[in-house]
């Protein structure tokens, strides 16, 4: 038993490893964040609320892994730049990049608002670009790291209202293939998780209206939606060395609603 427990940890533990969030300071992005602490990883913090990141390090640390918060705005490529510099200069590396920071609003083609649109492809677009950018950069002078992008299983699937948020993640689908394939001579695996409906703040609105909430059900073969620490194992699996020659894929974490439409 011992011996088995010894290979696991090895296999799956980040112990020495620093990982970077974003949008870390609540929902999936505090999950993840608490799941790769578990796993043996210090975490830097970054996301947009002092005082919610705040809370996730306490959730870090709880672990016993340390805990550094950035407040940065990640659709600005200057305050990216800056609050990753200082994760370094803090840590001495990035190891693993989680581009977690996203968002979402749900209209119809027709009357989605010109800055609703600017804002949403600034933040899942342009976000996730500079952070990867930014740490790419540390992590080829390394030649190693792994980034893992948190896309959605709207990228792959079409559901009513969604198409401007279903583009963002079908392209940062695509980026994550791209970014594969460019980086992949350097020791970087670049990989991304598709979530289903979690129950999480950013779609409170949804799961507490009950035709939605029965809608979402009703298209998703488990009938019920994720907890935020089921992305745990997933995401460890990733970020450790039992991926290591997993590069370019997304892999669904949805309770079967993606393969349930097509």
């Amino acid at each position: 038993m011992t011996d088995t427990r010894e290979y696991l940890a090895g296999l799956f533990g980040l112990e020495g490893k620093v990982a970077l969030v974003t949008g870390a300071s609540r929902g999936l992005g505090r999950a993840i964040s608490v799941a790769l602490a578990r796993a043996g990883a210090d975490l830097a913090l970054l996301g947009r609320s002092a005082d919610l990141l705040e809370e996730t390090r306490a959730a870090v640390e709880a672990c016993g892994r340390r805990g550094e918060t950035f407040v940065a705005d990640l659709t600005r490529w200057d305050t990216v730049d800056a609050a990753v510099g200082r994760a370094v200069d803090r840590f001495g590396r990035i190891d693993v990049l989680v581009n977690n920071a996203g968002m979402g609003i749900l209209k119809p083609i027709a009357d989605y608002p010109r800055e609703d649109w600017e804002a949403t492809i600034r933040t899942n677009l342009g976000g996730t670009f500079f952070c990867t950018q930014r740490v790419g950069r540390e992590m080829i002078a390394r030649r190693s790291g792994c980034i893992i992008n948190v896309v959605s299983v709207l990228g792959q699937v079409a559901v009513p209202f969604a198409a401007v948020y279903g583009l963002t993640k079908s392209g940062l689908i695509q980026f994550t293939r791209s970014a594969a394939y460019e980086w992949a001579r350097y020791g970087i695996r670049v990989n991304a998780i598709a979530p289903g409906t979690f129950e999480t703040d950013m779609v409170r609105d949804q799961i507490e209206d009950a035709p939605k909430r029965d809608v979402l059900l009703k298209g998703t073969p488990m009938r019920r939606f994720g907890r935020p620490e089921e992305l745990a194992g997933l995401v460890v699996f990733l970020a450790s060395g039992a991926s290591g020659y997993v590069t370019g894929q997304t892999i669904a974490i949805d309770g079967g609603f993606g393969f349930s439409k097509f």
